[in-house]
């Protein structure tokens, strides 16, 4: 028996423990998963530390599995050559740098004591990430421009310090690169307002903690196998403990609540690991690194709080003891198809055609080219995406553009729903942008990229990760018709997405380009809810099964927009319908009508804004220096698209403290610094009451008004589940977004500018349209819309989708 079997039986001393187990049980645990399977974010395959950023598995690659036709009439779409006017200074580090940088951090030169990631234990020291820091915006510019040499490039290398009492992490710039007697490796601080970048690893020790509770919850078998049917050991499990998320913090100790999930095994490859919630659960003290200082401090079961096992086993034993229903599995928690088949559905559905591509994107060097807009992008492992250098017309609107942060904030009358509150850049939105699904997220002929991070020792790829295609918004643009004549132009949308999922909900997100200038940000939701157990939760959330409640929360999810508008000197202007009296000189009687009201924001102190009640303000950067012909200031205006974007409900949170500033209004703007790259930090919830980038500091009275500005949004959605969001919750509901459009930009309606429109003359004996020269697409092949994915086989780690090739216009 080992030292740590000998403690826990000592702790245990006088319960009863259960001696044997059911013969017979529906439920065993699911091969290939870890035993510490609590965690949300825990997949098949990773560390037995499945809360840890620093563990993932090989992602399956969609290979080999698609069967197309095609008769030779059909031909793909002919792509265009992209081709960068300048290298992508944001496109990330090479494998050729990360691998010097590695063996620079490594030399014991260096005085970082680390250890090899294969071979870390415990405690050691060791590196799990290494990418770009990103040029600051005056040396990017000047390179951008014309006017500069390319920026020196930094390393950011994170680090896990594992060899002392207190495990922490910490991040260190390297550089400049490629290494020489110049590079250096410091702490990186410049840009983190805490004034390090070291935070407490409270999860370190995670996998030695996973059998502790094991053994703890051995202890316990006899209550669980009566209340619950299920149960925790050390060598098989029908149950599975999930923690709260961020850990909690009580009288200077470190609290983790824990609760019971089932873990059937009749589910067949659907993951309902969240929709499973059994009602108890565990208050454990784990402070330190030594487990005889870990300690059970209480169990929670309908509505009661017991202090020990032994005070709730003597209420078990009393007639007025209250049980809860037990957990079952239904087949509405399954993602297979069910019910009546729908009229004609085996038929294919409609499905767009284009018999040349008619934008161009250059991979190597992350830069894409649509009508009259182009940009660069870049990708990490926090937050993914980043467009960069997006210009329109050939000048720049945008210098940055992407995600920052991602909070989803539950509540519920229990300790785990009441505790949680997720900030995803932990989990980092990069690892988890998988392979797209051909023809479900993106159409067949979209053009599709790869993704690569350098994290715990390994270049890891997502293939076909990012797709670009155009769309038909399904409206047109503009019309009009009158007995002369008719004109419809059509409204043709590029559109960038990826996927993230994180955990058991998956984020798309979308940047739509359109013919009329603007562009469009929209995040979907879909997958898992993390639902609740029904008991005492009516004031949180409806029924919507036996045992579950659909606990409320809310996603935010936090973008920066750095604006460049005729130049990077720019002004947040508030344009404002107002009601007004207004007697006239041509009127004897005062008029009850509206004015417009123009003002400025200029100053950061008033740069927290919400969106007016009932839509009757509009925002724009617009630059007072450069007015059009008529005396107007050309700007974007920024307004909500699809859904309606919000902020968090809870503007002073008890769980994510200082670390949630970001979520308590739905738009901020702030001064451009170099020291405020990011509003977040990936590992701000090891300690959310002292952050490492603290966002209210960035409010500090600054003047704004025609000053390098920066948008900072949030989309997101207040999502109160119903019996709708059983098994998987629907993106068309489930989305939010917000719209840049040119105001006051340009003289007129781009769009004019287009072929794809038609003008019909009806004023003469024939009718006769003017179709402005485009080509007509024809095809008589028929079209593949689906493929077979019978051959599929996963865990490649080369992908064998089908590149476009063939008949890929479905």
């Amino acid at each position: 028996m080992t030292w740590l079997s000998n403690f826990l039986v000592a702790a245990l001393a006088g319960s009863s423990v259960v001696n044997s187990l059911p013969s017979v049980s529906p439920f065993v645990k699911r091969a290939g998963e870890e035993f510490d399977a609590y965690s949300m974010h825990g997949r098949a395959g990773e560390e037995l530390d499945s809360y840890s950023m620093h563990g993932r598995a090989e992602p399956a690659s969609l290979a080999g599995v698609f069967a197309r036709e095609n008769d030779g009439t059909c031909p793909a779409p002919f792509a265009i050559p992209g081709k960068t006017p300048k290298k992508n200074i944001w496109a990330g580090l090479t494998k050729d740098e990360v691998t010097t940088v590695l063996g620079y951090v490594h030399d014991p030169v260096s005085g970082l004591n680390l250890t090899a990631y294969d071979k870390k234990g415990l405690w050691d020291n060791y590196v799990y990430l290494v990418e770009q820091i990103m040029p600051n915006k005056t040396d990017a510019l000047a390179y951008i421009d014309g006017k500069g040499t390319a920026p020196d490039r930094y390393a950011r290398v994170a680090i896990s310090f594992g060899a002392t009492d207190q495990p922490y992490y910490e991040d260190y710039i390297v550089g400049p690169l490629p290494i020489s007697n110049l590079t250096k490796a410091e702490p990186l601080t410049y840009y983190y307002n805490k004034g390090s970048s070291k935070q407490f690893n409270f999860r370190h020790d995670n996998s030695l903690r996973s059998v502790w509770k094991s053994q703890l919850c051995e202890g316990l078998q006899d209550i669980t196998l009566d209340l619950l049917g299920t149960y925790i050991n050390t060598t098989s499990a029908t149950s599975a403990l999930q923690a709260i998320d961020p850990l909690w913090e009580e009288d200077g100790r470190i609290i983790e609540w824990s609760q019971f999930r089932l873990n059937p095994d009749n589910v067949g490859i659907h993951s309902v690991s969240t929709l499973v919630p059994q009602g108890f659960y565990l208050k454990l003290d784990i402070t330190g690194r030594d487990p005889a200082a870990w300690k059970l401090l209480g169990l929670y079961y309908a509505g009661v709080y017991y202090e020990t096992a032994d005070d709730l086993r003597a209420a078990m034993a009393k007639a007025d003891f209250v049980r809860t229903e037990k957990v079952v599995v239904t087949q509405s928690l399954m993602t297979n198809r069910t019910g009546t088949p729908l009229p004609y559905d085996d038929e294919a559905p409609p499905v767009a055609y284009q018999s040349q591509k008619r934008w161009s994107v250059d991979k190597d060097q992350k830069y894409v080219k649509w009508m009259d807009f182009e940009f660069y992008w870049g990708f990490n492992k926090d937050i993914a995406v980043t467009l960069f250098d997006v210009k329109y017309k050939g000048e720049r609107i945008f210098y940055e553009l992407g995600l920052e942060e991602a909070l989803a904030h539950y509540a519920g009358s229990d300790p785990k729903s009441s505790h949680t509150a997720f900030l995803d850049s932990y989990y980092g939105f990069g690892p988890y942008t998988y392979e797209l699904v051909k023809g479900y997220d993106c159409p067949w002929n979209a053009d599709y990229v790869d993704t690569a991070l350098h994290m715990n020792g390994n270049t890891t790829t997502n293939f076909d990760s990012i797709c670009f295609f155009e769309s038909d918004a399904g409206f047109p643009l503009q019309r009009h018709t009158t007995s002369k004549m008719a004109t419809v132009t059509k409204n043709i949308v590029f559109n960038m997405r990826f996927v993230s999922t994180i955990g058991n909900y998956d984020y798309a997100f979308t940047y739509s380009f359109l013919l009329d200038g603007s562009v469009e940000v929209n995040v979907r939701a879909s997958g898992y809810i993390q639902a609740t157990y029904y008991y005492g939760n009516e004031d949180y959330g409806y029924k919507i099964q036996k045992h579950l409640s659909g606990s409320m929360h809310d996603h935010v999810l936090t973008f920066k927009a750095d604006l460049d508008i005729k130049g990077d000197k720019n002004t947040f202007e508030t344009t404002s319908f107002v009601p007004a009296t207004v007697k006239y000189p041509w009127d004897k009687t005062e008029m009850k009508t509206m004015k417009v009201e123009r003002s400025y924001v200029t100053s950061e102190d008033d740069g927290k804004i919400n969106w007016a009640s009932n839509g009757a303000s509009m925002y724009s950067v617009v630059n007072k220096d450069k007015p059009n012909v008529w005396g107007e200031y050309p700007g974007y205006r920024i307004s909500p698209g699809h859904g309606t974007p919000v902020h968090s409900t809870v503007l002073e949170s008890s769980i994510i403290k200082e670390s949630g500033h970001f979520a308590t209004h739905h738009l901020y703007v702030t001064k451009a610094k170099d020291t405020e790259k990011h509003l977040s930090h990936s590992a701000n919830n090891m300690d959310s009451a002292y952050p490492i980038v603290d966002f209210s500091k960035f409010f500090d009275g600054e003047n704004i008004e025609q000053e390098d500005i920066v948008l900072w949004f949030n989309l997101g959605m207040h999502h109160l589940p119903h019996t709708g969001d059983l098994p998987i919750t629907l993106m068309s509901t489930a989305q939010s977004s917000v719209v840049f459009s040119p105001h006051n930009y340009l003289l007129s309606d781009p769009s004019r500018q287009t072929r794809q429109q038609i003008e019909i003359d009806l004023t003469g004996e024939k009718v006769t349209a003017d179709h402005n020269g485009k080509k007509r697409g024809v095809c008589t092949a028929s079209i593949v819309v689906d493929g077979d994915y019978s051959d599929y086989e996963g865990g490649s780690t080369e992908s064998k989708m089908p590149r476009v090739s063939a008949c890929s216009n479905c």
